[in-house]
C-alpha cells in the first residue's frame, strides 16, 4: 500500500533507547502546530486503548520468559489495531501522522537482534500494517553506551526492553543502520550524539526537503 495513495504524510521516528527520538518528535509537532499543519502524534506499541494494553504486556518486566516469537506477535497485534484504528483514519482525513517507532523497529529489534528470520518479520510487518509504509523515516543514530547513560539520568525504572544487555542494543543499532542502506529513499540517518538543537535542525532540513514544512 503506497503512502502516495493517501492525503497526508506519514513520518516515523526510529532509534535505540535513549536516542532522543521522542524529544525530537515533540519538537517537530510544536513546529508544525505553529505553522498550522494538521497532524497527530502517536507511538508504537500503543496508539489505541487496546494497543496500549498490549504495550504494557510487552514492556513490563516479568519473571516468566518472553520468547522472541511471542514478543514479535504481540508487537504485530498492537500494530494491526493501531494502523486500522488510528493511523489510517488520520491520514485519510488529511492529517499528517508523526509516529514514535513503526515496522522498522520490529525489523531491528525482533528481526536483527532477536534473530527471527527477516522473511518472517517482513511478512508479519506487511500483514499487520496492511502494507502501509512511512513516507519518511528519521533514524536517530546513537551509540548504546550514550543512550544508556541518558536513560540512567532520567531516574526511572527501565522497562523490559531497556533491561536487555548492551550487546543486544548494539545489535539493534546495527539492524537500524542496515535499513539506511536498504531504503535510502525513505530512511534518513540523523546523528543523535550532537546537541539537541543541532539534531532538531537536521530534522527540519529533512522534513522541509521532503514535504516543504
Amino acid at each position: 500500500m503506497s503512502p502516495a495513495s493517501y492525503d497526508a504524510p506519514f513520518v516515523t521516528f526510529e532509534g535505540i533507547e535513549g536516542s532522543g527520538k521522542t524529544t525530537q518528535l515533540r519538537r517537530l509537532s510544536a513546529h508544525l502546530a505553529a505553522k498550522n499543519v494538521p497532524h497527530i502524534v502517536t507511538r508504537e506499541p500503543g496508539g489505541t486503548p487496546l494497543a496500549d494494553e498490549i504495550r504494557k504486556l510487552i514492556l513490563i518486566p516479568r519473571e516468566e520468559t518472553v520468547f522472541p516469537e511471542t514478543e514479535l506477535l504481540l508487537y504485530e497485534a498492537a500494530r494491526a489495531q493501531h494502523v486500522r484504528g488510528f493511523i489510517l483514519p488520520a491520514i485519510l482525513a488529511g492529517r499528517a501522522v508523526l509516529c514514535d517507532r513503526f515496522c522498522d523497529a520490529t525489523t531491528a529489534y525482533q528481526g536483527h537482534s532477536r534473530g527471527i528470520a527477516a522473511s518472517v518479520v517482513e511478512a508479519l510487518n506487511r500483514f499487520a500494517a496492511g502494507g502501509l509504509l512511512p513516507d519518511l523515516t528519521l533514524l536517530f543514530d546513537l551509540a548504546p553506551e550514550t543512550g544508556f547513560a541518558r536513560i540512567a539520568r532520567r531516574g526511572r525504572t527501565p522497562d523490559r526492553i531497556e533491561r536487555e544487555s548492551l550487546e543486544f542494543h548494539r545489535t539493534v543499532r546495527e539492524g537500524y543502520l542496515r535499513l539506511v542502506d536498504a531504503h535510502p529513499g525513505r530512511v534518513v540517518r540523523i546523528d543523535a550524539a550532537v546537541p539537541e538543537e543541532e539534531v532538531f535542525q537536521s530534522v527540519l532540513r529533512a522534513v522541509a526537503q521532503r514535504f516543504g514544512w
